[in-house]
């Protein structure tokens, strides 16, 4: 058995519906048990939320990009984890990050480098994509790591696009897959 929590906010339902991609990929790997903590708009998480945190073999950061970095009600919750870092509480356990913003650039990869670099000050363990850019005259964005994605999966959703239109079928699989590895590896180091 291994435990994945996956901690994120959004703003319009973009980043969720990613998220929900995320989850639904770790999901499907056999004794993988999964956590969903949804950052509220205040930025906080339920007290409970940090007992799963701790618990959790691997944890996935999620956040919109909102001018070039995740949005603010993240760092709230990047900032309160000081209080498991002061004793090394996620130390080696797994970490891997997603984002999601209107423009196909966007700065996006900043924001999931903010994710690494929580990650690393906590001693983690990062996981990258490990797939592919689909970056051929004939791809598009119903294509997998169509943004090319290696630290993390980015998302496109316009900004006049609902949550029903975007993020679109390559960035949804996209996600699904990075949140299946993570799982696969925490089984794998569940095991020793």
């Amino acid at each position: 058995m291994s435990s994945i929590a996956i901690v994120f906010f959004s703003g319009y339902g973009h980043t969720l519906k990613q998220a929900e991609a995320v989850k639904a990929g770790a999901a499907g790997v056999e004794g993988a048990e999964v956590a969903f903590l949804q950052i509220d708009s205040d930025g906080n998480l339920p007290e409970s939320a940090w007992e799963t945190l701790a618990a959790a073999d691997a944890i996935l950061f999620g956040s919109p990009t909102y001018m070039g970095g995740p949005a603010w009600q993240f760092k709230k919750f990047a900032d309160a984890s000081s209080r498991p870092w002061f004793t090394k509480a996620w130390k080696d356990k797994l970490a891997a990050g997603f984002t999601n913003s209107a423009s196909t650039n966007g700065d996006k990869y900043s924001t999931i480098q903010y994710f690494w670099t929580l990650s690393q000050q906590h001693g983690q363990i990062w996981v990258g994509t490990g797939l592919l850019p689909a970056n051929g005259k004939a791809n598009g964005p119903a294509d997998v790591n169509w943004t090319a994605g290696f630290g993390g999966a980015m998302s496109i959703s316009p900004f006049d696009a609902s949550p029903d239109e975007a993020p679109r079928s390559g960035d949804l699989e996209t996600a699904r897959l990075l949140g299946e590895r993570v799982a696969q590896l925490a089984g794998r180091f569940a095991k020793g």
